[in-house]
């Protein structure tokens, strides 16, 4: 099954404990892609502004990643510049200058409108909309969104879900949107708005997977090297959708298995700045980070 993506392609400036990297690459659409290119087909809809370095992008052509939906337009490319603490879920944004990305409206070239799987990254929720109008009859679309969107649209990001299969977010953002603390009160209001299934991501603690087929805790993998989080959780999400796609099942047991791969993705895109891990990463690579998750939360009844 074929993926289509609609999110940012960027240059970051980010800055943790552990370094700092300057206009490297990044954005959803583009972290996302990287991951999922390891499992599906995947279709790129975005725009960048004249002083993108478009073979900053060579490694996702190389992986039959289509781009024909990538705009190049003149003027800049959207820039995010961030900073972290030692408390690595937490970004401190410090500069966004959206350049073209502020007139950007999604126009799906006519391959991509039969896409089956739709990932609909961290952008206006009417925008997403935009986007659903024009595929023809997706088997899954699943979202992402923040607290831009959940404070300044919330009545659009409303209409939104109720078109939603699968909603992907963190924790912060779960309960600022069902405006509620607890998590699991947070994941029932939300469920009660469309999706079927929530998706809570919660960094260094790993992931919750919440529906009407049950609740599923999927760990994180403790790391020795962690160096910038940006992005790792549309590289969660790249591993969750890729690997539905890869295996065309969408019942409960394999959404649990694609919540483990969705972590093992994530996993290695903190382990360097920008998406340096995941241009380099191999898929034995990824089948031995799988098997360690299993064996990380499997135990023996007594």
């Amino acid at each position: 099954m074929e993926i289509l993506v609609v999110g940012s392609v960027a240059l970051d400036t980010v800055t943790t404990p552990f370094g700092d990297a300057r206009e490297v690459l990044g954005g959803s659409a583009t972290y996302f892609a990287s991951s999922a290119s390891f499992f599906a087909p995947v279709s790129v809809v975005g725009v960048v502004g004249e002083d993108f370095p478009m073979e900053a992008l060579e490694f996702l052509r190389r992986r039959e990643v289509d781009l024909t939906g990538l705009e190049r337009r003149p003027g800049r490319t959207f820039r995010w510049r961030g900073e972290y603490g030692f408390a690595l879920n937490e970004a401190k944004t410090l500069e966004t200058q959206l350049n073209v990305f502020a007139e950007f409206h999604p126009r799906l070239p006519e391959p991509y409108r039969e896409r089956e799987v739709v990932f609909l990254a961290n952008i206006d929720p009417d925008l997403q909309r935009e986007v659903l109008t024009q595929v023809l009859s997706p088997r899954l679309v699943a979202a992402d969104t923040m607290n831009f969107w959940i404070q300044g649209k919330p009545e659009a990001l409303r209409q939104t879900l109720k078109q939603v299969q699968i909603l992907i977010i963190n924790d912060a953002e779960a309960r600022m949107l069902a405006e509620e603390p607890n998590l699991v009160r947070a994941a029932k209001t939300i469920l009660g708005w469309g999706p079927r299934s929530l998706i809570i991501k919660r960094g260094e603690y790993g992931a919750l997977s919440f529906s009407d087929g049950g609740w599923f805790a999927a760990p994180a993998l403790p790391l020795e090297n962690v160096y910038d989080p940006t992005g790792a959780g549309d590289a969660f999400a790249g591993g969750f959708l890729g690997f539905l796609a890869s295996t065309r099942n969408f019942d409960e047991a394999n959404l649990r298995r694609a919540v483990i791969m969705g972590s093992v993705m994530a996993s290695f895109a903190v382990e360097a700045f920008s998406l340096h891990r995941l241009q380099h990463l191999t898929y034995p690579e990824i089948e031995s980070r799988y098997r360690q998750f299993k064996q990380l939360a499997h135990f023996e009844d007594l």
